[in-house]
């Protein structure tokens, strides 16, 4: 058990009957059973003339789609979950999305949480930063015991237990496959390539157009994602999100590339370890991504809504960021109030923090603002590197040219495709 954060002075919450009306939250994640059974009687406490329902689609992936339609329609929730940067700034000009910079309890945050949920200026903060996530690398402890392998730090190593598990033949070595495109990109390329381009340096060094997708950083990137190739079992190009979860929740495969998400999706059913991501030195600096992954934005059409109001006050709350962390594994709140992580997968990968320097997705912000946006050709030259159809120097140059096609900053680049 972990406990992270530092100390802050909490907002209390006094029970309020005088409060009534009904408060209906979107969200792009299934965890309807925690919000229902946990989050939302914790609220009610507080507020029990005050009914909530949280909504979400079956398939995650249509979220954005029918969000698009409701906020046309005027039929969206009064509190909408957001993503961080580009996605959700956009609602916000679009007068979807409440300023709500100065609602009280939002000290109790500090500013690389508010971040990606503020303009490009800080001025204006549209949504409540709620959590982050963490990408690393699950293991099956029971597999790595039998094989008599340990989890891998460096690279090397990392290939040589991938080597091992292959030429056992009981198992995939690597649960991932290249169906949903995303994958590929968000527990591969965002996974690993902070070694490479060194975390918030080379992210930032992109947006001001310092250093090129062209670079050595992202082709050794895609490079150590070529080298999955041999990993990936029969039939990866046709496994999907799901069917890499379910190959390994089965205990046919030795590794997941992962995110913090899913710790709640194995912690039962295999004996689940974790490990960072690899390193080429042993004792050299380390990154890893533990992205601002999740926010909650106030709907303008509920703006003065004192039931909406109340939820999204109490969200600023110790109590919520105690619930948010321990009710869903592997998502920590953004919070400075001072946090017990119970679950030992969580707190692992949460230690992290002390040993390595933390990054978000290089596509998160500006980079996607544009066509062909960053997080687009992700997808489309991860999955080309995985599946043999892309080298890693043609994938790195493709996103080099669709940067220089439209990013100002990029555009004194063009010369380094030539000399790649």
């Amino acid at each position: 058990m972990v406990t992270f954060a530092a100390c802050n002075t909490s907002v209390a919450v006094a029970a309020n009957t005088s409060i009534q009306g009904s408060v209906v939250i979107d969200s792009w994640r299934n965890d309807d059973a925690v919000w229902a059974n946990t989050i939302i009687p914790a609220f009610n406490k507080h507020y029990p003339n005050i009914k909530v329902k949280y909504r979400a689609p079956t398939d995650p992936s249509t979220f954005n789609g029918q969000l698009a339609k409701d906020l046309a329609e005027g039929t969206a929730g009064d509190l909408i979950a957001c993503r961080p940067f580009d996605a959700s700034l956009s609602l916000f000009k679009q007068g979807y999305f409440s300023d709500i910079t100065e609602i009280a309890g939002m000290e109790n945050f500090p500013s690389f949480a508010l971040g990606p949920w503020q303009t490009d200026s800080g001025a204006q903060t549209f949504c409540l930063p709620m959590a982050s996530v963490i990408h690393g690398f699950f293991y099956n402890k029971t597999v790595f015991k039998e094989l008599g392998i340990n989890a891998p730090t460096t690279t090397a190593q990392f290939a040589r237990v991938l080597e091992r598990v292959k030429q056992n033949g009981n198992y995939v070595p690597l649960a991932i496959g290249t169906k949903d495109k995303w994958e590929a990109a968000t527990m591969g390329f965002q996974n690993v390539g902070p070694n490479y381009w060194k975390g918030e340096d080379g992210r930032l060094a992109l947006i001001s157009g310092t250093e090129r997708f062209s670079d050595k950083a992202y082709q050794q990137t895609f490079e150590q994602l070529a080298s999955w190739q041999p990993y990936l079992g029969q039939g990866y190009q046709q496994r999907g999100y799901n069917d890499s979860i379910a190959l390994f929740k089965s205990g046919k495969a030795a590794i997941f590339p992962a995110g913090s998400w899913d710790i709640s999706t194995f912690d039962s059913s295999i004996e689940l370890g974790v490990f960072r991501p690899p390193v080429e030195q042993a004792k050299g600096e380390c990154y890893f991504s533990d992205h601002t992954d999740l926010g909650m934005g106030l709907n303008s059409k509920a703006k003065n809504d004192p039931a909406a109001n109340a939820f999204l006050h109490w969200m600023t709350t110790a109590e919520f960021a105690e619930l948010i962390t321990n009710s869903l594994p592997g998502f920590f709140s953004l919070s400075n109030h001072f946090i017990d992580v119970k679950n030992p997968i969580a707190a692992e990968m949460m230690a992290w923090r002390d040993e390595c320097d933390s990054t978000i997705r290089n596509s998160a912000q500006i980079l996607s603002r544009g066509k062909p946006e960053l997080e687009g050709q992700l997808w489309q030259t991860s999955v080309g590197v995985l599946n043999g159809t892309l080298t890693p120097k043609q994938a790195a140059q493709t996103i080099q040219q669709g940067l220089v096609s439209w990013y100002e900053p990029q555009k004194n680049a063009k010369s380094a495709l030539v000399c790649q």
